[in-house]
């Protein structure tokens, strides 16, 4: 695969500097463009340690406008990022919408650093480039343009290039120690490496090899590549569909006559004053020592909270607050986008926010309004909220295998007794800034939502991260069932 990377092409001073100006500003007008087409660019820089990479990501940041690129190396790891799973720093450094990101080093690093070292079987690489695959097709999917340069040096390039920098003082800094112990295992790496190009070359990210023996050519192939992928993208439409072999899952939007999951659902669940009193004195105790068990552990949770408009979700989550100390957690109330948020994937907001090691977030509504609000109000089309369901179950089966305990309620009430609290609401003075003209039209589509949250929980009810569905009618009884599931799902974690 690479030996057409290794062909010692050249090119002179002469012709490097006749064609650099024309394509700088091709490279600034494209930047300007995307800009106003609001595409988000990636270009992950990969390839032999040794060939310049570094010097590429400088040259680029000179010769676009540094104002709209973000630069990001993935060196060593930090304590925040062991702390939270493998693509959470990944998913910090994506762009924006219009945005470029260099991104040097990436998610390729890890996996192929490991299997050449042996920490890892070609099976495991193998999963890793599956999920590497899926997160890339659905950066692509949500328009992103992903560009992926693999900078390649031959064995012998390598070490004549390593040995000439080490021979003048004023270069000898520029080899890393690692740089020699990569140089003996350069024939493992370049088979692992193949491996892993082969196995995530795909349309709508395929990888791009450049001979980096020549620094000249090197960059201006570099940067003429990008170029090219850049006027490609912006003489197409930006809505173009990503072409895919995933077929998106199938929808069963239950008839008005079909039973619903929310069906099974007991709303004649209640407790009495003094049953609830006492159980909920027991749970909140039982919750506060299981929350210092998972700190000492280093086990982190996330809890989610869905439910209709005035289903009293808030006051669960008061329930849960109170019984766990205020260092341990931190609540999310999830509204519409901001701007910052629109100008990313959907989940983007969702990543920023997961909880270190030990520590528990509770988000009140979450990921899952992508597949509720978003499908019945139309603010996503049927192709991207049915490719939620899975970019969702990736999403937390991350989380899962990170160690992180998934908690997910929906609180379900009838829709009489809804309008019950919605006109309580209007009375009570302290209660009067729940209700809104929203909630009102929300109501009417009461339906609609029933079928979105059907298949919410039909498509995203795992063994990781499972749906409890809560009796809502008696507010004591849910906010007793969920103190109760918490604590189960906390015990079986430790």
């Amino acid at each position: 695969m690479f030996e057409t990377a290794e062909l010692d092409r050249t090119l002179s001073k002469r012709d490097y500097e006749k064609q650099l100006p024309e394509l700088r500003a091709r490279l600034v007008q494209a930047q300007f463009a995307l800009k106003q087409a609001k595409i988000p660019v990636i270009i992950v820089i990969s390839g032999v340690d040794g060939a310049g990479k570094g010097d590429v990501v400088h040259r680029l940041n000179e010769w676009l406008d540094p104002r709209g690129v973000d630069i990001h190396a993935f060196w060593q790891e930090t304590e925040e990022e062991r702390e939270r799973p493998f693509y959470w720093h990944f998913w910090q450094a994506l762009p924006a919408r219009g945005r470029i990101g260099l991104l040097f080093g990436s998610w390729y690093t890890e996996p192929v650093t490991r299997r050449v070292y042996g920490h890892i079987k070609d099976a495991e690489l193998d999963t890793a480039l599956q999920r590497i695959a899926w997160f890339e097709e659905m950066l692509a999917h949500d328009g992103a343009l992903i560009i992926k340069l693999w900078f390649h040096l031959s064995k012998k390039s390598l070490h004549a290039r390593l040995s000439k920098l080490e021979e003048k003082p004023e270069t000898h800094w520029r080899v890393l120690p690692t740089d020699w112990v990569h140089h003996k295992l350069y024939d493992k790496f370049v088979r692992v490496s193949e491996r892993a190009l082969r196995g995530t070359n795909t349309a709508h990210a395929p990888w791009r090899l450049i001979e980096s023996t020549d620094d000249r050519y090197r960059d201006l192939t570099a940067a003429r590549l990008i170029l090219e992928a850049i006027e490609s993208r912006l003489g197409r439409a930006t809505g173009t569909k990503v072409k895919t072999s995933r077929r998106p899952p199938t929808i069963s939007v239950p008839a008005k006559s079909d039973r619903s999951v929310l069906d099974k659902v007991d709303l004649g669940s209640a407790l009495t004053r003094d049953e609830y009193e006492r159980k909920l004195d027991k749970y909140q105790a039982r919750l506060n020592r299981l929350t210092w068990a998972a700190a000492e552990l280093k086990l982190a949770s996330v809890m989610v909270f869905e439910g209709w408009d005035a289903a009293g979700k808030g006051s669960c989550i008061r329930r849960v607050t109170a019984a766990i100390d205020p260092r341990l957690f931190r609540v999310i109330p999830i509204a519409a986008p901001t701007d910052e948020e629109r100008a990313h994937h959907y989940l983007w907001r969702f990543w920023k926010h997961l909880p270190p090691d030990g520590r528990a977030t509770l988000f009140d509504r979450s990921w899952y309004g992508r597949v509720l609000v978003e499908r019945v109000e139309s603010f996503a089309r049927p192709e991207e909220w049915c490719r939620a369901y899975h970019e969702i179950n990736d999403f937390e089966e991350q989380l899962a295998e990170h160690g992180i305990v998934i908690s997910k309620f929906w609180i379900h009430i009838s829709k009489d007794e809804q309008l019950r609290r919605f006109k309580e609401r209007e009375v009570v003075p302290f209660k009067r800034h729940k209700i809104t003209p929203e909630d009102w039209r929300n109501r009417q589509k009461w339906d609609a939502y029933s079928s979105a949250v059907h298949d919410m929980v039909t498509h995203t009810s795992t063994s990781f991260a499972p749906w409890t569905l809560v009796a809502g009618e008696d507010k004591k009884f849910a906010r007793v069932q969920i103190l109760k599931a918490l604590c189960t799902r906390l015990e079986a974690a430790l």
